[in-house]
């Protein structure tokens, strides 16, 4: 007897959760099939078979289990149930003989008049308020039974009349418009996740833990939508890839914590732990919840090179392919909820780091250029920080930085000094 035992999906981590059985119970395996998929704090793992052979559950779905215990036993000298997977229209065309010749096709007319005769009567759809309803179904009454019983009461003179008098109105009466879902009275209850559960674990200890603050800005997205929409194509078809506003703030949150540093530190104890690299974290909506995955180094990323890594780390989030190792080590995140439509939030500090900066979404507002009123499209975002860390100067200091890289995007090429500055070497 083969034992399946819960791997260890990477360190510090101690349960896992049982997502979904790939197979049944009773059911024969073969070696290196995905039998189970498991769900840890930070990504859902595929366990394969050993061996092939009989398969008994020992866990059931939605099972918290600890790393090494037993979840299942494979009989390498027991034969399982075989389950075929092969489709349907597939079966259908491996039974039918290649020789075998067409059945001649029914008339037409024959088949709507099958069609005709076993067409089931339309459905009752009667108006019927919500307390009559809650007391047909306490006493088990159809609508069928309903409409039956009425049939036999005779029609009178009274009904006749209270038919005239009401028809006009029905007839010009609008539709009555019927939501999508809703009427019932039922709960529905199940496990959470083991991604949900860290995840609120971790942001109730950030709440209790840090002293949290945040400052908000805004920026002119002028300048940066300009320079997309004049090198878009060129830059999609020289790199491969789009060009989205992504990298735009990533590069200029590295070049801001250039100018201040304590933005990309951490507490560790009773010790201040300073970073000469950035690995900023993309958060990213994958299907179980929100990853945080990580471009390293992204200090020295070029705008293309960024884009490249987001476009990567996304679709492996999106696929649930992300790994442990893409998501370990970020120092600073940006989360971008902009593109669910939020016009301004306080983003939670993704622990250990010390700070995070929050895009939203871009609209176009009235502003003042130059003492005149211009419209333009205009982005609020929010930087996060731990106070016990960074200062009010530094948090401050650092989001007017990322406005001024934004506003002036050729400011990025030249480490945030100004161009003429460094031509005229004032």
């Amino acid at each position: 007897m083969i034992e399946v035992k819960v791997p260890s999906p990477g360190e510090s981590i101690n349960e896992v959760q049982i997502a979904a059985w790939l197979v049944e119970d009773g059911q024969q395996v073969e070696k290196d099939q995905d039998i189970v998929e498991i769900d840890s704090d930070k990504a859902t793992l595929a366990v394969a078979a050993e061996e092939s052979g009989k398969i008994k559950i020992l866990a059931k779905e939605g099972d918290i289990v600890e790393i090494g215990s037993v979840i299942a036993e494979i009989d390498p000298d027991s034969e399982g149930v075989k389950v075929d997977n092969t489709p349907e229209k597939e079966k259908e065309t491996e039974e039918k003989p290649a020789n075998e010749p067409e059945k001649p096709k029914p008339d037409k007319r024959e088949e709507q008049k099958e069609v005709v005769t076993e067409k089931p009567s339309e459905d009752i759809d009667l108006i019927i308020s919500p307390l009559a309803r809650k007391l047909m179904e306490l006493n088990n009454i159809s609508e069928k039974e309903l409409v039956d019983f009425f049939k036999r009461f005779r029609i009178t003179k009274k009904d006749v009349e209270f038919f005239l008098q009401e028809k006009d109105n029905v007839a010009t009466e609008k539709p009555l418009i019927k939501s999508s879902w809703g009427g019932s009275r039922e709960v529905h209850r199940k496990k959470m996740s083991m991604l949900r559960r860290k995840l609120s674990e971790r942001l109730v200890s950030v709440k209790n833990e840090t002293a949290m603050l945040t400052t908000f800005n805004e920026v002119n997205m002028t300048p940066v939508i300009e320079l997309r929409k004049k090198y878009k194509e060129i830059f999609k078809e020289k790199h491969g890839v789009g060009l989205g506003f992504m990298s735009f703030f990533t590069k200029a949150v590295t070049e801001a914590i250039a100018h201040y540093p304590a933005i990309n530190s951490q507490i560790d104890g009773d010790e201040i732990v300073t970073f000469d690299y950035v690995d900023v974290g993309i958060a990213v909506s994958a299907p179980k919840g929100l990853v945080v995955p990580v471009i390293r180094n992204a200090e020295v990323l070029s705008l293309a090179e960024i884009e490249k890594e987001v476009k990567r780390l996304a679709v492996k989030a999106r696929e649930n392919k992300i790994t442990i190792q893409d998501m370990e080590g970020g120092t600073f995140t940006i989360t971008n909820g902009g593109v669910f439509g939020s016009m301004m939030s306080t983003p939670i500090i993704n622990p250990p780091q010390s700070a995070i900066l929050g895009m939203h979404n871009i609209v176009e507002r009235p502003v003042a250029v130059n003492g005149k009123v211009e419209i333009h499209p205009i982005m609020y975002i929010a930087l996060s920080y731990d106070h016990r860390l960074i200062d009010g100067r530094e948090s401050v200091g650092f989001l007017v930085k990322v406005k001024e890289m934004l506003e002036n995007p050729v400011k990025m090429l030249y480490g945030g000094e100004d161009p003429e500055k460094i031509l005229l070497q004032v």
